[in-house]
């Protein structure tokens, strides 16, 4: 299982269409075929702590049974829309993919 988790930090944090704009997005993109879970979130107020990052302001997680279907994703033409649309919205974007541990 390949666990795909974005992290996304608006240039307006501060606007609210703006957030709401990017978390519509990437719903959208539970519709590609290969994505077999996704998970939308904004920081928790939780405790801060120095190991807590809730700098950012939307994140999304996505689960693939393989590299294929990852790769399938990033072509699909719905992701490319979510990019194309929602890029402008955000000033720094980061991803960390990784492998389920058996």
């Amino acid at each position: 299982m390949i666990i795909h988790h974005v992290f996304f930090w608006l240039k307006d944090p501060n606007s609210p269409d703006d957030l709401a704009r990017l978390v519509t997005g990437v719903r959208s993109l539970a519709g590609i075929e290969p994505v077999r879970s996704l998970y939308v979130g904004t920081p928790a107020d939780t405790e801060r702590r120095d190991a807590i990052d809730a700098s950012y302001s939307v994140s999304e997680l996505l689960f693939f049974d393989d590299l294929a279907g990852q790769r399938a994703y990033q072509e699909h033409p719905l992701h490319r829309r979510f990019v194309e649309q929602c890029a402008p919205l955000w000033k720094r974007c980061i991803v960390y993919d990784c492998v389920a541990s058996p």
